[in-house]
């Protein structure tokens, strides 16, 4: 190596979430990799893939061959679905998503009906991971096509949801309304056993006009009316658990997160719901990572103002500052009418991987091309910076 270090390795920590339609975070992440290493050979890249909860959640914590699995599930209409979930580093750690098992994505538009949607392939979810070893279970519940306040998890785990006649109720979030008590003498053993971490930037209640019907239900198929009965429902579900469990989760934070799936979670498991890019960034030992990093790149499919509401893009900017490392956020779109918040908040620099006005699909068909070219051509700006502001 030259006395002023010009040979010296650049190391780049690459912690981006997933460029939404268009690839997942750990693709993200090895596109920019790709571009970056042709710059030069002398870019040493860590990649850190990341989500906050949702959808990439199972693929950010479980990258580079960290033990994954898939189990069949009951789906969120009835029909069976694979669902994959994976361990981290130390094989006691299981990572699942509840959108692996009743995600929206999971149906067609014309199959939406939160009226009977279930959460209980999530419980059988569960308990596969506990079958499989698990003591301490992390869980991303993003992207749900539920509303059914986690009865049908709970009842997968063993409790019974029972209505006035003793009889177990049906699946969905309008069954809700004939619960009468529940019943958690059966309810599987190592539920209160293991720690349960929910990962969810979600903070609503689970009731009102903020609440998980109001609030969500419209994109999972709920009309007007859908949404006042399930509403009622899940108020008259909290209820239920009051008296049945002496729980109180109706206006929990987070409690309405995945059509009140929250609420299940904090009622059967005592879970605890955790900011989810937080939650994430210390399971993938970020703050670490960071520690041995020259540079830090994030980004996301679009980088507006709501990117500084908590999601990840927010959390890597916190975490680089408090580190005193640089950090550039490479997004596939930037929108942001002021950039000064950004910086404020320790971006180093705002960068969009378009490379010309284009429409949407154009944009969608060329990420990786454009991802890695910008990925090429930010991986030179540092060479250069590194050195002193010389190539």
């Amino acid at each position: 190596m030259n006395s002023d270090g010009r040979d010296a390795a650049v190391k780049i920590l690459v912690c981006p979430d997933s460029y939404k339609e268009a690839l997942s975070a750990s693709a993200v992440a090895e596109h920019m990799e790709t571009g970056l290493t042709r710059a030069s050979k002398r870019i040493q890249c860590d990649l850190a893939p990341m989500a906050d909860g949702g959808e990439g959640t199972v693929d950010a914590l479980c990258a580079r061959g960290r033990r994954l699995q898939t189990h069949r599930v009951t789906g969120p209409v009835g029909a069976p679905v694979e669902a994959r979930f994976g361990f981290l580093e130390d094989g006691e750690t299981a990572v699942l998503e509840m959108a692996e098992a009743a995600g929206l994505q999971l149906l067609r538009p014309d199959e939406r009906n939160p009226l009977v949607a279930t959460t209980r392939g999530v419980g059988e979810l569960i308990l596969r991971a506990l079958d499989c070893g698990a003591k301490r279970v992390i869980i991303g519940i993003g992207g749900s096509a539920t509303n059914d306040g986690g009865a049908g998890m709970a009842s997968a785990l063993g409790a019974r949801l029972l209505d006035e006649h003793g009889e177990e109720i049906g699946p969905g979030g309008q069954a809700l309304q004939t619960l009468a008590r529940v019943d958690v003498s059966g309810l599987d053993p190592r539920i209160v056993s293991t720690p349960i971490d929910v990962a969810s930037d979600v903070r609503n209640p689970l009731t009102g006009d903020d609440g998980a019907s109001a609030v969500y239900g419209p994109q999972k198929g709920a009309s007007p009316a859908d949404v006042q009965l399930l509403d009622r429902a899940l108020a008259r579900y909290a209820d239920v658990l009051r008296s049945s469990l002496g729980v109180d989760v109706e206006h929990a934070e987070g409690a309405g997160a995945a059509g009140g799936l929250g609420a299940g979670l904090l009622a059967f498991c005592g879970a605890r719901i955790l900011s989810g890019a937080g939650l994430i960034a210390d399971a993938i030992r970020l703050p670490e990572r960071m520690e041995r990093a020259d540079w830090v790149i994030t980004g996301e499919g679009k980088t507006d103002a709501s990117t500084l509401s908590g999601k990840v893009v927010c959390r890597v900017l916190e975490l680089a500052r408090q580190a005193k490392k640089p950090c550039v956020i490479l997004s596939g779109a930037v929108t942001v009418d002021d950039s000064e918040p950004f910086y404020a908040r320790g971006a180093t620099a705002l960068i969009a991987a378009a490379d010309r006005p284009m429409t949407l699909e154009e944009a969608l068909r060329r990420t990786p091309d454009l991802l890695e070219l910008a990925s090429c051509n930010l991986g030179r700006l540092m060479l250069a910076a590194s050195n002193g502001g010389s190539g």
